[in-house]
């Protein structure tokens, strides 16, 4: 029962990961972008990074090959701010299956993802997923600057709490699902 569970949530956790879209810097100059792009991690990170802007057609396209693994975006969710992310290489990789609907991520290490501009999740009755979004009664709520270890983590055997309502600003964001990772509120510009 529990596996048909989890089964089910994953099916529901990928269509709502599969549903996010990156249309809201579209048409935007490039050089705005990039500038957003590269506000989502700390400068000595960022300025060495592949830059990924929002295309006309709504797809990404590499304009500034990067030197040191990590890959900045300017947005993952159409809001009416963006939410910029600059993710190392294995985060890339868990980014990229998240968005096109992968089951699990295929990363082999745990990716770090920055994002200095927070986020956005949705929450209803206590849980977090992005299909909690589409649900009647659901709220959105605005991340506060963070980064993020993409690995899986499990709240139960971390010891960490599995919401964001934490006096200790660390939570496992999707716990129970095979996208549950590490938040950790803390601005990136200060991670040294």
């Amino acid at each position: 029962m529990n596996r048909l569970l989890t089964l089910a949530f994953t099916v529901i956790f990928v269509i709502g990961f599969a549903a996010w879209s990156m249309a809201g810097m579209k048409g935007k100059p490039q050089g705005e972008q990039i500038k957003v792009a590269q506000s989502a991690a700390a400068g000595h990170i960022s300025k060495d990074a592949t830059i990924m802007v929002i295309g006309e057609d709504g797809k990404l396209v590499e304009v500034k090959k990067g030197t040191n693994g990590f890959t900045c975006v300017p947005e993952i969710e159409a809001q009416e701010e963006p939410d910029p992310i600059c993710v190392d290489a294995a985060g890339w990789q868990w980014l990229n299956d998240a968005m096109s609907g992968k089951p699990k991520p295929t990363n082999t290490v745990p990716g770090i993802a920055y994002m200095a501009k927070g986020g956005w999740h949705w929450e209803k009755d206590g849980k977090i997923t992005p299909a909690t979004k589409n649900e009647a009664g659901a709220k959105k709520v605005k991340e506060p600057a963070h980064w993020m270890v993409l690995g899986p983590f499990d709240s139960k055997m971390s010891g960490l709490p599995s919401m964001h309502h934490s006096k200790f600003g660390t939570y496992v964001m999707y716990d129970g699902t095979p996208y549950s990772h590490l938040m950790i509120y803390q601005d990136p510009n200060q991670v040294k």
